[in-house]
C-alpha cells in the first residue's frame, strides 16, 4: 500500500466514523417506535454516542504514542466495527444506550490518530494536502450521513443502517489491517510517552495554545452552522429526508475540492491568511443562508460554501498543529479533535437557544458574524505559529 491509498482508506474509515455520528437523528422516530418509547425518550442515544466520543478524544492519543498508531487506530476500529452491529440486536433504551457508548468510545480515535499517523509519513511539503484529502472523504460521510440513514431506513430498516455500517467498517479494518504494515513504516513511537504532561506543554505554548482556541471557535460557529442546516431546509422547503441528504452532499463535495486544493492557496496566501480567507468564505455561506430563504438555489450555495471555507480553514489549521509535538504527535491531534468537538457540541446547543428564542437566520447572522470576526482574530493570532512552524517543546 503507497501513502495515497493509505490517505484513501483512512479517509474511508472516518467516513464511517462520521457517518455514524451524525446518522442516529434522521432515523430516531424509527427506533423510539420500534422500542415502545416516545421519540424524546430515545434521544438520550445521542447523548450517550457523544460523551464518550469527546473524552476519549485524550485518552486515545498517549495510548497511540506509546504503544504505535496503527495499532490503535486498527484495534478501536475493529472494536467499533462489532460494536455498531450490535446495535441492530438492542431491543430497549438501556440497552441500546449502552452499546452506542461504547460505540462512542471506539470511534473517538479515528480521526485524531490518523492525523497523527498522517504527520508521521506524509513529508511536510505533501501534508496540506493528504490531511485535506483524508477530511474531504471523512467529512463527506458527515455530510450524506442524513441521506444514507434515511434511505437504507426506508428501504430496509433502521436496524440494517447499523448491520451495513459494521460490515462497511469491518471490510476497512481487514485492508487497512493488510496494509498498514508497510505503509506505516515511518510512524513515531515512544514506549515511554507520558499521559497528561504533553497536554500541559501543548496549552503553556503561546502558539499553540492560541490555535486550539481558534479550532475551538471554529467548532463553535462552524460545526453549529452545520448542525441546523437539515433543520433549515426541511422547513423552509418541506424536503424529504432524501432530498436532504442530496443537498448536503453539496457541503462534503465542496470539502472534498477544498481539501484537494487547499495546500497550493496556502502555498500562495500563507497559512494564516488560507485560514482566515476559509473562516470569512464561511460567514459568507451562513450570510447566503440568511438570503436563501425562499431560494432553494442560494441556500444550497450556501451549503457549498460552508464546506469549501470549512475545509479551506480546517485542513490548515491541522497541518500547522501537526508540528506542535512531532514526539507526541497523538496527543496534540487528540487535544485539536478534542477542541473541535468541544466547539461544536457548544454551538450546537447554543444554536439551539437562539434559535428556540429568535429562529434559525438569527442564529445564522450571529454565527456569520463571528466567524468573520474569528477570520479577522486569526491574522494577527496565528502569524507566528502558521509562519514559522515553531512547534511546543520535543518534551511533549
Amino acid at each position: 500500500m503507497n501513502r495515497k491509498s493509505l490517505i484513501i482508506l483512512l479517509g474511508l474509515a472516518g467516513f464511517i466514523v462520521m457517518a455514524d455520528n451524525w446518522v442516529v437523528s434522521p432515523i430516531l422516530p424509527a427506533i423510539a417506535k420500534s422500542v415502545g418509547v416516545p421519540a424524546a425518550g430515545a434521544g438520550v442515544l445521542i447523548a450517550a454516542y457523544m460523551l464518550p466520543f469527546g473524552l476519549f478524544q485524550l485518552v486515545f492519543g498517549p495510548l497511540a504514542d506509546r504503544f504505535g498508531k496503527s495499532r490503535v487506530i486498527i484495534g478501536t476500529l475493529a472494536a467499533f466495527s462489532v460494536a455498531t452491529a450490535l446495535l441492530a440486536l438492542g431491543t430497549t433504551i438501556p440497552a441500546l444506550a449502552s452499546i452506542r457508548a461504547l460505540t462512542g468510545l471506539f470511534a473517538a480515535a479515528t480521526m485524531p490518530i490518523s492525523l497523527a499517523l498522517i504527520g508521521d509519513v506524509v513529508p511536510m511539503e505533501r501534508r496540506q494536502q493528504a490531511i485535506g484529502s483524508f477530511m474531504g472523504i471523512a467529512f463527506l460521510g458527515q455530510a450524506l450521513s442524513m441521506g444514507i440513514g434515511g434511505a437504507i431506513a426506508y428501504f430496509l430498516d433502521w436496524r440494517g443502517v447499523f448491520l451495513l455500517y459494521g460490515a462497511f467498517a469491518a471490510v476497512v479494518t481487514v485492508v487497512l489491517w493488510r496494509g498498514l504494515r508497510t505503509a506505516a513504516e515511518g510512524e513515531t513511537r515512544n514506549p515511554k510517552a507520558p499521559v497528561l504532561r504533553p497536554y500541559l506543554e501543548l496549552l503553556r505554548d503561546g502558539a499553540s495554545l492560541r490555535t486550539y482556541l481558534v479550532i475551538l471557535f471554529e467548532g463553535v460557529f462552524l460545526l453549529g452552522s452545520f448542525s441546523y442546516l437539515g433543520t433549515v431546509l426541511a422547513e423552509r422547503f418541506q424536503l424529504s429526508f432524501l432530498a436532504i441528504g442530496g443537498v448536503m452532499t453539496a457541503f462534503g463535495v465542496a470539502a472534498v475540492i477544498a481539501g484537494r486544493t487547499s495546500a497550493a492557496v496556502a502555498a500562495r496566501l500563507g497559512r494564516t491568511r488560507t485560514i482566515a480567507a476559509g473562516l470569512m468564505l464561511a460567514a459568507l455561506a451562513d450570510g447566503l443562508v440568511v438570503a436563501g430563504s425562499g431560494s432553494l438555489w442560494v441556500t444550497g450555495i450556501g451549503v457549498f460554501l460552508l464546506g469549501f471555507g470549512f475545509m479551506t480553514a480546517h485542513s490548515t489549521l491541522l497541518t500547522v498543529a501537526t508540528e506542535f509535538a512531532r514526539s507526541a504527535r497523538g496527543a496534540s491531534m487528540s487535544l485539536v479533535t478534542f477542541a473541535f468537538m468541544l466547539g461544536g457540541a457548544a454551538g450546537t446547543q447554543l444554536g439551539a437557544r437562539i434559535i428556540g428564542s429568535s429562529g434559525s437566520i438569527a442564529m445564522y447572522v450571529a454565527y456569520g458574524i463571528g466567524l468573520l470576526l474569528l477570520g479577522l482574530v486569526t491574522l494577527p493570532a496565528l502569524s507566528a505559529a502558521a509562519r514559522e512552524l515553531t512547534p511546543a517543546p520535543e518534551t511533549a
